[in-house]
């Protein structure tokens, strides 16, 4: 799906010269919105922006976002978890 919508010039500009992608961020804060409002789970998340759990893990603390796994999700940290001893 692609989503298309304007922004002004100076914000625009203001992404680009810090370093960020206006498109990459606007996808990055619709799916973290999401995930804030318990619509997506922290799998999507990472499925959709192509990210490992722990660079999701990055993403939602610089958008200071907690961790709300499922109940899945939170098993399957504790399986690996447990594969690191």
């Amino acid at each position: 799906m692609t989503i298309t919508f304007e922004i002004p010039g100076d914000i625009e500009e203001q992404l680009w010269s810090s370093g960020a992608d206006p498109n990459q961020t606007a996808k990055e804060l619709l799916l973290i919105e999401l995930y804030r409002q318990r619509r997506i789970t922290h799998h999507r998340v990472a499925q959709a922006l192509g990210l490992s759990r722990y660079e999701v893990d990055g993403l939602l603390k610089r958008y200071d976002v907690p961790l709300d796994l499922t109940l899945d999700e939170l098993r399957a940290e504790a399986l690996c978890l447990r594969g690191l001893r």
